[in-house]
């Protein structure tokens, strides 16, 4: 048995019109898995067609993950175009908001704790009402850095991301015996539209981080490939909450 083979495998995956995200489907398909993206405005249409245009077998599905009946519209949607079942979730969709703690507007927080950390756990729930039954499932969340330390500016990114590796954590506890595989991905720094502001070579950030990073560059999509289909694929069977760095070394200098 090739313990990397997901051929034919349905997957979900939040987030799956750029950056990481994107990435990770992309990835997915490339090993022979059938996926629905969910995005939050059309584009997620456009690139499920630029995807089938290129041979996959990708769906679009568009949703607001501010609001939780959306959330729970999306992954039964999804699951419909996948043909009624699923074999992995990729909770990859995230949004950040960054201003100093004592300027931090609470509707920005509720908005970021919405978006990400209790569309991970309704997302996870349902996926795991539809794995349980049959014995099998791969459920992937995604952390972060900001899941080991706390950063700057960003207070309610850094409790939902440490929110989601406590929850991965957890639902890998109840899960893992009856045929759930739950873990995370925690990406370091990425050259994505979220770190668009620390991406900026005058911010001198930008150069502390560079710098701390061993291998000398920011990650990108294409990164979270390998991580994604270990996790996704038999190779990982034996693996329970646990938190993979994908970070070019960040974490350990």
């Amino acid at each position: 048995m090739n313990l990397f083979d997901i051929q034919g495998k349905k997957a979900l995956v939040t987030g799956g019109t750029r950056g990481l995200g994107c990435g990770m489907a992309e990835g997915l398909m490339e090993a022979g898995c059938e996926v629905a993206i969910v995005g939050t405005t059309d584009r997620v249409f456009e690139v499920a067609e630029s995807f089938r245009q290129r041979g996959f077998r990708c769906h679009g599905v568009k949703a607001d993950f501010s609001h939780r009946e959306e959330v729970l519209r999306a992954f039964h949607e999804s699951v419909d175009k996948l043909g009624g079942d699923l074999d992995i979730l990729v909770n990859a969709h995230g949004i950040q908001r960054r201003h100093m703690p004592e300027d931090f507007p609470v509707e920005e927080w509720d908005q970021v704790i919405d978006v990400n950390l209790h569309a991970v756990f309704l997302l996870c729930r349902e996926a795991g009402r539809l794995m349980l039954p049959k014995g099998y499932g791969k459920i992937i969340n995604v952390a972060s850095m900001i899941s080991f330390f706390g950063g700057q500016t960003i207070p309610a990114y850094a409790a939902a991301k440490g929110g989601v590796a406590q929850l991965t954590k957890a639902l890998s506890n109840d899960w893992l015996a009856k045929g759930i595989n739950v873990n995370a991905l925690a990406p370091g720094y990425m050259a994505t539209d979220m770190n668009e502001a620390l991406l900026d070579r005058s911010n001198p950030r930008y150069q502390q981080i560079t710098d701390r990073i061993p291998a000398h560059r920011w990650g990108t999509g294409e990164d979270m490939k390998g991580p994604c289909i270990f996790l996704a694929s038999h190779a990982s069977d034996y693996l329970g909450g646990a938190i993979i760095p994908v970070d070019g070394g960040y974490l350990v200098k």
